[in-house]
């Protein structure tokens, strides 16, 4: 058994390395082909041309010769071959880290991600924490008391927070709790991660400054996973109790509560293993709407201002960064099946 789980893992790290070189190979490509990369947005710039021109095409300008767009494509190292392009990217620029911005060319890609990383970790770990401090209680809860009251009642609680988008819901919460609209409650600020000047506050003065900017946006993070996560542990522990060795052990004469919780809710922790390994990508990737919508710095608004700008080298370094960690992330939710159920066979 042992060997078997210890070869399984090998193989999915070992599978893990050819699907990172075909995802990050397909984006470098993209890329490369797709029109509005660096050496035209610095072309348009060349020209005077702004943001709401940037449409336009920078081919055949009479400002523009041939010797500097070939510059420019030896400044980018798009003169290189393709496939030297990948390796050069991937190997010596760490995987675009040690590349510097387009946006911000005294910057890398690395010192950008830096600079943004706490703010997401602040948020990511809060709402994933409190996702599964709420949700799995509610869950057994539900299904311990299902077809009452408070099963109805919190179903339609439920229902109600799927359905409403989640730019809808924190565009919600900022209009009635950050004093949008007179009349409503002023609790709250607009956005941000923290206050002016919060750097000079004490350690508890600080936190509490945070947690302050941090509430409704942490709401945000968990209603997005509320539903699914309750009603999945619901309906998980509801087929373990309904399964034949919970009633073998009532039949021998285990008292209820000790049959769902000695026994089924273990295995009623399955399925919900598999968003523990996600817990790397939401840390590291923020939200974007989230993020937008209460103008969080985060790796979220990060990823999105190097899309719509057309940094590609910050975004390559997002992107490989991202599909690592989901990767790992994998494999660290195959990891919490062995540990929940022991008897999980990975064979051949």
């Amino acid at each position: 058994m042992s060997t078997n789980r210890s070869a399984y893992l090998l193989r999915r790290l070992l599978l893990a390395v050819p699907t990172f070189v075909g995802i990050t190979l397909v984006c470098f490509a993209l890329t490369r082909i797709l029109p509005g990369g660096p050496v035209e947005m610095r072309l348009l710039r060349m020209r005077g041309i702004g943001a709401g021109d940037r449409a336009q095409s920078a081919r055949g300008a009479p400002s523009i010769t041939e010797a500097q767009r070939a510059e420019l494509n030896r400044k980018f190292g798009f003169d290189q071959p393709f496939f030297a392009q990948y390796g050069r990217w991937l190997v010596r620029d760490r995987m675009g880290l040690r590349l510097a911005s387009y946006d911000f060319p005294n910057r890398t890609a690395l010192e950008l991600i830096r600079s943004r990383f706490p703010v997401s970790l602040w948020f990511g770990v809060a709402g994933f924490v409190l996702s599964y401090l709420v949700c799995i209680p509610l869950g057994i809860a539900k299904a311990l008391r299902n077809g009452s009251r408070f099963d109805a009642a919190t179903s339609l609680l439920v229902f109600v927070g799927y359905a409403i988008p989640t730019f809808a819901f924190g565009m919600l919460l900022k209009t009635v709790f950050c004093g949008t609209v007179d009349g409503l409650w002023d609790l709250f600020p607009l956005g941000g991660f923290e206050s002016p000047g919060a750097d000079r506050l004490g350690g508890w003065a600080r936190l509490c400054d945070r947690a302050w900017h941090m509430a409704l946006p942490v709401a945000c993070y968990v209603a997005g996973n509320f539903a699914v996560l309750t009603l999945m542990m619901k309906n998980a522990l509801l087929d373990q109790i309904a399964s034949d060795y919970v009633r073998t052990a009532l039949a021998k004469g285990a008292c209820f509560r000790r049959a769902v919780w000695r026994h089924a809710f273990r295995n009623a922790l399955i399925p919900i293993a598999t968003g523990f390994g996600g817990i790397l990508t939401v840390l590291f990737a923020g939200s974007i709407i989230v993020e937008s919508i209460f103008d969080v710095p985060g790796m979220g608004q990060l990823s999105l201002m190097a899309l719509t700008s057309r940094d590609y080298a910050v975004f390559m370094a997002l992107l490989a960064l991202t599909s690592s960690l989901q990767l790992l992330g994998n494999l660290i939710s195959d990891l919490s099946y062995m540990l929940i159920d022991p008897r999980i066979h990975f064979g051949q």
